[in-house]
């Protein structure tokens, strides 16, 4: 498991840095400001949780959880809820989209935060049940 992990932060940091130079350098032209900072929101938000992925992957080598397990598998799917809705609404503009058309879309956004503090938790408790052993 760490070892997936652990790449699959690496994957994640990667495309951080490409998806941020994108935002600051392509896509100032290209889509309303309003549209960027939620660009931004999502790159930061999506770096941010690619290095507690990476943090639990590291820990895992020495902690064998299932509470780790799901704290990472939470992370993923915060990322992917979080940060690839945003990036999916701030680009509307350049695929074409309307803002009524897949606004539905806004929603998931707050599933992923749930799934962030989620993951937070069981890191947490993983810790705590960790010492107590």
């Amino acid at each position: 498991m760490q070892k997936k992990t652990i790449i699959l932060a690496g994957f994640s940091g990667a495309m951080c840095v490409l998806f941020g130079a994108m935002g600051a350098h392509a896509l100032r032209k290209l889509i309303p400001a309003d549209n960027l900072f939620t660009f931004e929101t999502a790159v930061r938000y999506q770096f941010y949780h690619t290095l507690a992925l990476l943090f639990v992957g590291v820990l895992s080598i020495n902690i064998q959880s299932k509470l780790l397990s799901y704290a990472s598998y939470l992370f993923i799917l915060g990322i992917v809820l979080f940060s690839f809705s945003l990036y999916f609404l701030a680009l509307r503009p350049l695929l074409g989209i309307g803002n009524e058309e897949f606004k539905w879309i806004g929603a998931i956004t707050p599933l992923g935060g749930v799934s962030f503090a989620l993951a937070w938790l069981m890191l947490s408790i993983s810790i705590i049940k960790t010492n107590n052993k």
